[in-house]
């Protein structure tokens, strides 16, 4: 073999060895193109993400200053209702001063009004006592003790006098002794001491005696 034909044989052993022409760039292309595709799909999938944070955070922030407009409202109201309640306080306070000075002075007009009609009864007794002694003072002790009643009356005070025959009371009547009548067993015999009442609160029972049980 000539020296020619040995050395394209060795060329050609080594060209069959040798990558094919072209390959490797192809390759590399490829995976660029792939990377590139990746990548901008992972920009998209962030910006979307973004734009999806985006929107919530908006809607949250909008809630958020929704909820604290609430909240500034429900304060108003609440320091609204507390002033008011503050005021209803001192309102009812003052009223209820108002109610016990009136009331004092009510009692203060009703004791001037008694007084002022006892006085003019204690003028009567009196007159009566001045008199001499050899006159007769009845028709005068008389008057003054109508007078008296007349007082009495203007002050509701109503007298407890029953009859004889009549239910003993245990609230109304005090049984001082039990006698011998004619009267039913049990019963009233005679009043010994007239009693009093006043807006139906007895101030001093009636004194009574009571038939004795046979």
């Amino acid at each position: 073999m000539s020296d020619d034909a040995a050395a394209v044989g060795e060329s050609t052993d080594e060209d069959d060895n040798a990558a094919p022409t072209g390959y490797a760039p192809d390759d590399a292309d490829e995976d660029d193109d792939v990377s590139e595709v990746a990548t901008a799909d992972l920009i998209d999938r962030i910006v979307d993400t973004d734009s999806s944070l985006a929107a919530e955070a908006t809607e949250l922030e909008s809630r958020i200053d929704s909820l604290a407009e609430d909240v500034e409202t429900k304060d108003a109201e609440i320091d609204d209702l507390t002033d008011k309640l503050s005021r209803a306080r001192a309102d009812f306070k003052n009223y209820k001063k108002r109610m016990k000075k009136q009331q004092e002075e009510m009692k203060a007009r009703a004791t001037e009004d008694l007084v002022g009609e006892l006085i003019d009864v204690r003028d009567n007794l009196v007159r009566a006592l001045d008199q001499d002694a050899d006159a007769d003072i009845r028709p005068g002790v008389e008057s003054t003790l109508e007078a008296f009643d007349r007082a009495l009356e203007d002050e509701n005070v109503a007298f407890i006098s029953p009859d004889p025959g009549e239910d003993v009371d245990p609230e109304r009547h005090e049984v001082m002794q039990r006698v011998d009548s004619d009267q039913p067993a049990g019963t009233i015999a005679d009043l010994y001491q007239q009693g009093y009442e006043m807006a139906d609160k007895i101030l001093r029972p009636a004194r009574v005696t009571v038939s004795r049980d046979e």
